[in-house]
């Protein structure tokens, strides 16, 4: 496995995992302004994120066996063209179906830069260096959706909301650049599948009835769900106490450090007691979460307290969650990384769609609906990591 220069790579690779993550929430504080600019009405927000979050759903699909057929590096600069072109065609639109259709092609280049930023990590680490590497990946991914509010905001205050997309543009350019000279391709030809469709199609199917792939992928996929419900609940719930637009941003920045405490000991934890372990705390560090959220909703003098308190231990669960389900999902796949980052990057958006269409029909307050969410996922999470016939193997 290469590992030389790894600080440089995991940095790479992180800047990759969060554009996506970085493209869906820094629109979020200029979307009232982007909408009233374009002539369209209020409930064409919704559109906007979900032209965005379909795309690159499904884009993941193929982004991730194409990469396994021709290598990692073609198809990621394929990606990261196709989200410059739909960055630009946003950030010129003049009406909402050119607006959509950048949205779109945004989502699909995004897909391929999620995809190949844990194929590339599966190809250049194994066992307990994959799982290190993941921590820092995910730790540092995470402030993406921390920070990205406030940066729109920041940026929408100070040139409009089109620089918001403007800024998209500039990062994909900086990130195609920093690939070409710190990694450059990572599978060699002699390793690179020759899948047609059916046998994709085959691939698939056996990594979804394999259950070394789905008990963790699911667990990570619900916990992503989980994670996306708190990304669009939050905002409500801090304006409900009171906080403005910068302070939501500050809130959600200072909010990941949780993460990153959490993902520094990940490692550790799994090296120690396994990684299936791991997992299963982290579950029941959100489950307790929870029981702090709906607690906030009972406090009149500590409720912002209490919820700022909720959202500390809930993001702390998720920094031991995903690292050591990604690991535990992509270790036993090397030969099949590509297809198995995509199926389980599908998985993780399927979640959050789902996640954020339950999220407005459940008839609570705000905090008690997340809260809600969060138990379910930790729930089904566990259920999903029970015994079975065949153990859970370590992060190979």
């Amino acid at each position: 496995m290469r590992t030389e220069s790894s600080p440089a790579v995991i940095l790479l690779l992180a800047a990759l995992t969060a554009l996506a993550m970085l493209a869906t929430n820094i629109v979020l504080p200029v979307m009232p302004a982007m909408i009233a600019d374009l002539g369209a009405s209020a409930s064409a927000a919704a559109p906007v994120l979900w032209s965005f979050l379909a795309v690159f759903a499904v884009g993941q699909l193929f982004a991730g066996p194409l990469s396994d057929r021709f290598g990692r590096r073609p198809i990621l600069f394929s990606g990261l063209a196709i989200f410059v072109a739909g960055s630009a065609i946003a950030a010129s639109a003049d009406g909402l179906t050119a607006l959509l259709a950048g949205r779109a092609l945004q989502g699909l280049g995004a897909a391929a830069a999620s995809v190949l930023s844990r194929a590339v990590l599966r190809d250049l680490f194994e066992g307990a260096a994959l799982a290190r590497a993941l921590g820092w990946v995910m730790s540092i991914m995470a402030a993406a959706p921390g920070f990205a509010p406030l940066l729109g905001a920041l940026i929408g205050e100070a040139w409009g909301w089109r620089a918001t997309l403007v800024a998209l543009i500039a990062v994909a350019v900086v990130i195609a650049i920093a690939h070409q000279r710190i990694a450059g391709e990572t599978l060699p030809a002699t390793q690179r599948s020759r899948l047609g469709a059916r046998a994709l199609a085959r691939g698939y199917a056996a990594l979804l009835a394999n259950p070394r792939f789905t008990r963790p992928a699911l667990a990570n996929a619900l916990t992503m769900g989980a994670l996306f419900a708190y990304f669009a609940a939050t905002p409500v719930v801090l304006r409900g106490f009171g906080i403005g637009t910068v302070g939501i941003g500050l809130f959600f920045g200072v909010a990941v450090f949780a993460v990153f405490a959490a993902s520094f000991r990940a490692p550790r934890l799994a090296a120690r007691v396994g990684p299936a372990r791991v997992i299963a705390l982290g579950l029941s560090i959100a489950a307790v979460a929870a029981g702090i959220a709906v607690a906030s909703t009972l406090s009149d003098a500590h409720g912002l307290i209490v919820y700022v308190v909720a959202a500390a231990v809930f993001l702390f669960g998720v920094g031991l969650i995903i690292p050591a389900s990604t690991a535990l999902t992509l270790g036993p796949f090397a030969a099949q990384a590509g297809q198995a980052s995509a199926l389980l990057g599908f998985l993780q958006m399927a979640s959050a769609t789902v996640a954020l269409l339950v999220l407005p029909s459940i008839a609570l307050p705000p905090a008690a609906t997340l809260a809600t969410i969060i138990a379910a996922s930790a729930l089904l999470a566990r259920i999903a990591l029970r015994p079975g016939r065949e153990p859970l193997p370590a992060a190979a």
